[in-house]
């Protein structure tokens, strides 16, 4: 596993989810983000951290939450709770959620459906990202049924345990963990690139010309 702590504050400090996405899609890995309805619950959030993917499912009106205790308190530092196989009819994520998570020294979470109490997430200040809020709670509603196993979202995206989850205000997407160097590596110098061309773009060069010389645009 690489120095993780050295490798996010890279990734935190020069990269976006776009320059990461375009230098996947050249990798041949072009199905790395998450559904575009999954948004930063506010847009200053940036999130970076290991996956610890949760499996939910709806169920037919028993009381308990299944896993999900045990899912949320084997969260560890650095790591990010991400969740999906739940119809979109409850929360999936709230506020005491968030600050157990905080506690732990999570990352953040990342939810295939709604989260609810945004003014008290807010207020925790732990990165959530969801397809919005809504109230409904999801006891009797759904429940988890596996975690620190594979997932996979509606739009085929796959997140498997230790996956490098990377997610800002244009959305989140999954780094492979065997990828990850390389493609930061690729990613930093492709951000090296985008500021030379935004120089001679300023200076009043063309953009065909630019990116034939280049290849970046």
């Amino acid at each position: 596993m690489t120095d993780d702590v050295a490798i996010f504050a890279r990734i935190r400090e020069h990269l976006f989810t776009s320059v990461i996405g375009d230098v996947m899609d050249m990798q041949g890995l072009r199905r790395q983000f998450l559904p575009p309805s999954i948004r930063a619950l506010s847009p200053e959030m940036m999130l970076v951290g290991r996956a610890m993917p949760v499996r939910e499912e709806d169920c037919g009106g028993e009381a308990d939450f299944g896993l999900m205790f045990k899912a949320l308190d084997d969260l560890k530092a650095g790591e990010v709770y991400v969740c999906s196989g739940a119809s979109a009819t409850y929360a999936l994520w709230g506020e005491l959620m968030s600050t157990r998570a905080r506690a732990l020294g999570a990352a953040g979470a990342v939810v295939d459906g709604f989260h609810r109490d945004t003014r008290g997430i807010r207020e925790v200040g732990l990165p959530v990202f969801s397809a919005g809020s809504y109230a409904q709670d999801q006891r009797g509603r759904g429940r988890v049924t596996g975690y620190r196993c594979e997932i996979a979202f509606a739009n085929g995206t796959k997140v498997a345990p230790g996956d490098v989850v990377v997610g800002d205000i244009d959305g989140v997407l999954v780094i492979p963990q065997r990828h990850l160097e390389e493609v930061v590596r690729l990613a930093l110098a492709k951000v090296e690139g985008e500021e030379e061309v935004r120089r001679l773009i300023e200076k009043g060069e063309g953009t065909q010309a630019i990116f034939d010389r280049t290849g970046i645009m």
